[in-house]
């Protein structure tokens, strides 16, 4: 049944001019331009999802569409592509917007700061000022949204989910201290074998090792992943990566306490990328937060096998608080402003 919703289901992509870089956005809903958007019925809220590293969209297919359906239709759930992550296929077209005059040059466009640059760059040039956000973050997603609630306090956000967080410490975890060596000392062996291997590698062959990867972790996609198996975004993937392991150390405890009864924070029991410890030590730290410990086993990568699980949690949490949504989104009414402060 789950199945042939999600067939019902049509996500569109679009490639769009964001901080000078094509950058992926993949949309579930009717809604695809909600700047030029004037009906009065636009949906006056935006779930937007912010992928981990790799940042591809395709894999958070699945999540969107079952959200989607779970929110019974009522708002577009969007996730965005990391920098430097996905190219645009040769035969498709790049939307541009005009840019934010006071926004800054992305200095470091595919590393860590760049990409918390990007996503607000995003939001102030491709979502109305005045409709209301849910954010969902994924790992190093998570990451990316408490930097923007630190750096773009006049988003309107409603809530924040922050699932597998990856905020602090990563290069200690069981996982981080296998990596941070790989990314740290053999990055640029990587880069050259990437580019010797696969720059003279065919479409064709690239197509086929992908499918052979997807069966293998049962996933299926409706878009083309050529695009992605290219030694360029490879080479940004890893070069995040390091930078990740090198700078996200301390967990940013002012931001939390600042929006705290705004988030809620997902850790998982066999998360290699954040430990139970790390659940204990927020949980101590912030005893009256929104912050829970999976009981079902997934997996970090949850994507991969379990979107429709976290997409029931989250589609509970915003059926619960519906009223409270609606009254954030009318425009006219003088509560509005002050439940978004």
């Amino acid at each position: 049944m789950v199945s042939k919703i999600e067939e019902e289901i049509s996500v569109r992509e679009e490639f769009v001019l964001c901080g000078k870089v094509e950058t992926q956005v993949i949309k579930c809903g009717p809604w695809t331009d909600l700047i030029n958007d004037q009906n009065v019925n636009r949906p006056k809220a935006l779930i937007f999802v912010i992928p981990g590293n790799p940042g591809l969209p395709v894999f958070y297919v699945p999540f969107v569409k079952a959200l989607y359906s779970l929110t019974n239709r009522r708002f577009p759930v969007w996730v965005i592509s990391h920098t430097g992550h996905v190219l645009p296929p040769k035969d498709k077209k790049t939307v541009t917007t005009s840019e934010d005059p006071n926004a800054q040059e992305i200095k470091d466009t595919y590393g860590l700061r760049g990409q918390i640059e990007h996503k607000i760059a995003f939001l102030r040039t491709h979502v109305p000022k005045d409709m209301k956000l849910i954010f969902i973050g994924h790992s190093l997603g998570c990451y990316i949204i408490l930097q923007i609630l630190k750096h773009a306090p006049e988003l309107p956000v409603i809530h924040s989910f922050l699932l597998f967080p990856t905020i602090e410490r990563i290069a200690e975890t069981p996982n981080g201290r296998i990596v941070t060596p790989l990314v740290s000392w053999f990055r640029y062996a990587f880069y050259a074998i990437t580019y010797s291997v696969l720059k003279p590698c065919p479409d064709i062959v690239k197509s086929w090792l992908i499918s052979i990867v997807f069966q293998v972790i049962n996933l299926k996609t409706e878009f083309p992943l050529t695009n992605v198996f290219q030694p360029f975004c490879l080479v940004n993937i890893v070069y995040l990566a390091a930078q990740e392991m090198r700078n996200i150390m301390k967990r940013d405890d002012e931001i939390i306490k600042e929006h705290l009864s705004k988030m809620t924070f997902y850790y998982g029991t066999i998360d290699r990328w954040c430990p139970t410890q790390y659940y204990e030590d927020i949980k101590k730290d912030f005893p009256e937060g929104d912050i829970r410990l999976c009981q079902k086993n997934i997996p970090h990568a949850f994507v991969l096998r379990f979107s429709q699980d976290l997409a029931e949690m989250i589609a509970a949490w915003v059926k619960d608080n519906l009223s409270k949504i609606e009254v954030m989104t009318k425009d006219t009414s003088p509560c509005s402003q002050d439940l978004c402060q």
